[in-house]
């Protein structure tokens, strides 16, 4: 078992005390800045299709697909940014860095708003886009271990879980800042002007944000541990060697990323963003009704992280955090069939009474994983089951002769698949494929609907207290893994090295197990030819971390975070 520092008896007070007026300032400041920071960063992805439009070229599924491009740039580098704002939080102090992370963040979420199409400035607008994503991924990857190890270091020792876990509001409450503020500009200004210049809006008011936070983070105080470390003159001179070349660190490191956050990103990824990308692409249910019913969900669920906090400065962080990776992953397959029953009624009668075919040569059908979004996979096969995919059908395979064309066969109807041309760069089919692909969508897409499959969700259809109610379950396990988190990494390492120790393992869990979470389900998807075959992903991920951390992980909550090795 890992067993990450000593008891911090001197610091258990033998009964509650009242919450003082300077760790409530600590909280508000830390939160409130995070929050932003969050709403920053979620702007792009709620805007992609728009920004799509503004600043790349091409046709409406490459534009799309370059724009997901910059929003997954700004996961990938997440964790550069915890190396390097780590570094830097663990030799200079923590109130400074995460000063330095909003700043950036802010900007370059503003700077967005100002910045001219590919109509007006050619090749640099999506070259600068896809730079300021960077930053902002750089920023986030130093703002969270900033903004956790400042909160947890002033926290008393019998209060960190319940301190932290305001941290871990923000996520949620900065993403549903940023629906809310989408929605209402979009209703003010009319759909047509959002999509010509009020989806700038968002990104300026941001500016305003930033003004309040840095001026509260300002008059902010170094935090206790650090002051304290840094008196005696026992800060680390080089942190990223001590905490990734020394084994009793790494370690730790290892153990954090695969028995907690790896398990709790796909949590977290699937209850807020999966759920919501399930119920768009997959059910087909209209953008903003999926909106609004997200933003209730996460209303009513974010109270929770709180009361997960606090329950584990009682009982401990360790078992509510692998808690609710078991109970995701013995639920998921259910809940995610009453988002379908509730949701789009028509759909699941059609997958249940209309069955379609695919055949095919087993060799010409791959497995999808597209992470950049780039590639394109030529064959008949998977040109098929890419379509029949991304139209939420559900479909069986058969062996074909080796060589042969896929068909695809709905009711009494037979198609004819086709195999695509490259072009010479080798990253898109070619214009006859092209007009080929979309003649065969056409067909099968009326085929498809003969066959009972919706285009879209029927409104009227939709039960929307019951799917509030289920995504409200979806986030209350989110609640679980992540409210208590912070907390815990903060407790698994010494002060000398924590800032940067904790931030890898959060960035890769999140920002590339969880970040691609989207990409991994669809593929997986088109690959089995199942709509909650994508549901294996997180299952297994959290099943994972649910046995390393059961055997490997120590419970944390009586640590002594004062520390310094």
């Amino acid at each position: 078992m890992a067993n990450t520092g000593t008891a911090d008896s001197r610091n258990l007070p033998k009964q509650a005390t009242p919450i003082t007026a300077e760790e409530r300032k600590v909280i508000f400041a830390s939160s409130l800045g995070t929050v932003f920071e969050w709403y920053d960063f979620y702007l792009y992805g709620s805007l992609a299709s728009i920004i799509a439009k503004q600043f790349f070229i091409g046709d409406p599924t490459t534009t799309f697909i370059f724009a997901l491009l910059a929003f997954a740039a700004g996961f990938i580098v997440r964790p550069f940014g915890a190396v390097v704002f780590g570094r830097l939080g663990d030799m200079v102090g923590r109130k400074y860095t995460f000063l330095i992370t909003i700043l950036i963040m802010g900007a370059s979420t503003f700077i967005v708003g100002l910045l001219p199409g590919y109509a007006a400035i050619g090749i640099a607008a999506p070259i600068i886009l896809v730079a300021l994503r960077i930053l902002q991924g750089l920023a986030l990857g130093g703002e969270y271990g900033g903004a956790a190890t400042y909160v947890a270091e002033h926290a008393p020792a019998h209060k960190r879980g319940a301190f932290t876990a305001w941290i871990q509001t923000t996520a949620t409450m900065g993403l549903f800042l940023s629906l809310m503020v989408i929605l209402g500009t979009r209703t003010a200004v009319g759909e047509e002007a959002f999509n010509a210049w009020g989806w700038r809006v968002p990104f300026l008011v941001s500016v305003l944000l930033l003004g309040i936070s840095v001026w509260i983070r300002m008059s902010m105080n170094e935090s206790p541990a650090f002051a304290k470390m840094k008196s005696e003159g026992k800060t680390s001179k080089a942190p990223l060697s001590e905490a990734f070349g020394q084994w009793k660190n790494l370690k730790v490191v290892i153990l954090a990323l695969i028995g907690l956050t790896m398990g709790q990103a796909v949590v977290w990824y699937t209850g807020q963003f999966y759920a919501l990308f399930f119920m768009t692409e997959v059910l087909k249910i209209d953008l903003a009704s999926a909106n609004v019913m997200t933003a209730l969900s996460l209303a009513l669920a974010t109270p929770f992280f709180i009361f997960f906090g606090m329950l584990s400065d009682k009982i401990g962080r360790k078992w509510i955090i692998l808690g609710g990776c078991i109970l995701a992953a013995a639920t998921y397959f259910p809940l995610f069939g009453a988002l379908t029953h509730y949701g789009n009624p028509q759909l699941e009668t059609a997958l249940k009474n209309s069955p379609v075919v695919v055949v095919a040569d087993p060799a010409t059908c791959h497995f999808q994983f597209n992470p950049t979004g780039q590639k394109k996979f030529p064959s008949s096969c998977d040109i098929a089951t890419s379509m029949l995919s991304k139209a939420s059908v559900n479909y069986t395979t058969q062996d074909a002769p080796a060589g042969s064309v896929a068909k695809i066969k709905v009711g009494d109807k037979e198609i004819t698949s086709f195999n695509a041309v490259m072009t010479a760069d080798g990253l898109n089919f070619d214009k006859a494929s092209k007009d080929t692909e979309a003649a065969l969508k056409k067909e099968v897409g009326a085929a498809v609907k003969a066959a009972g499959y919706p285009a879209k969700a029927d409104e009227s259809q939709i039960n929307k207290p019951m799917m509030v109610l289920i995504l409200f379950i979806l986030v209350l396990y989110v609640t679980m893994v992540y409210g208590p988190i912070a907390a815990m990494l903060v407790e698994m390492f010494p002060t000398r090295i924590r800032y940067t120790s904790m931030s890898l393992p959060y960035h890769i869990g999140n920002g590339w197990f969880g970040g691609l979470l989207p990409t991994i389900s669809f593929a997986l998807v088109a690959f089995k030819g199942d709509i909650y075959y994508g549901l294996w992903y997180p299952i297994v991920i959290a099943l994972i971390t649910v046995v390393i951390g059961a055997l490997f992980v120590g419970e944390t909550k009586d640590n002594n975070i004062y520390a310094s090795d």
